[in-house]
């Protein structure tokens, strides 16, 4: 007759050693398996690339100075910010207009001055000197003083109706208010942003060479 085999079941105290060793093994792995999850890569959405596009398709100035493609924003601006967006272009616009009368005064005060000592020559001999010189003994703070009324007063509401969609960036409500036709618009824009971006490069160029060689225009 076959034996038959008998299972006697292990004592309790056994049981409980087995238990407590699985635990003991299992909590590690999980620690560890939380900790590799929290080291692992993020994973990767399309969102940057449609706020981004968002932007270039409602805003002008994606372009180069030969027309091609150039939607630079390397730091993904309107993406992080992008309720900030309206005061971006109105900041871009401003820097820009403020920097084409720079080059424009950094280069015509090299032949002419306005009336005044404290403006000639004999005063000031050099353009990158003027800031200094007129800081301690001319108008200069009565310009700061100018310049901060205009921006409390015109400046400011200016900006908060565009960030409510009331004004379109730029537009002061005075000056020249350029062609009727859309698309002429739109081109005028465009060449009024990059004529600002070449401005805001070249003025900064002109002040550190004007500064490192101390000559007037050409700076060389």
């Amino acid at each position: 007759k076959p034996l038959k085999q008998h299972f006697t079941p292990p004592p309790s105290r056994t049981i409980l050693i087995i238990s407590t060793t699985m635990k003991s093994v299992a909590a590690p792995i999980i620690a560890l398996a939380a900790t590799a999850s929290a080291f692992a890569p993020a994973p990767v959405t399309t969102k940057g690339t449609t706020a981004l596009n968002t932007v270039w398709d409602n805003y002008i100035g994606g372009q180069d100075f030969k027309g091609g493609k150039f939607e630079f924003d390397p730091l993904g601006l309107a993406e992080t910010y992008s309720p900030l967006v309206p005061f971006f272009r109105e900041a871009e616009i401003r820097h820009g207009r403020t920097a084409q009368l720079a080059v424009l005064g950094f280069i015509a005060t090299d032949f002419v001055r306005i009336p005044g000592d404290a403006y000639s020559f004999e005063s000031i001999p050099k353009t990158i000197d003027a800031h200094d010189t007129l800081v301690a003994n001319g108008p200069m703070f009565q310009l700061l003083l100018w310049i901060g009324l205009f921006d409390a007063v015109i400046t400011i509401p200016a900006v908060q109706a565009t960030m409510k969609g009331e004004r379109e960036a730029g537009d002061f409500g005075f000056g020249y208010a350029g062609p009727k036709d859309a698309a002429k618009m739109d081109d005028m824009k465009l060449k009024e942003l990059l004529h600002g971006r070449l401005a805001m490069c070249a003025v900064g160029g002109i002040a550190t060479q004007s500064a490192l060689s101390g000559n007037g225009f050409p700076y060389v």
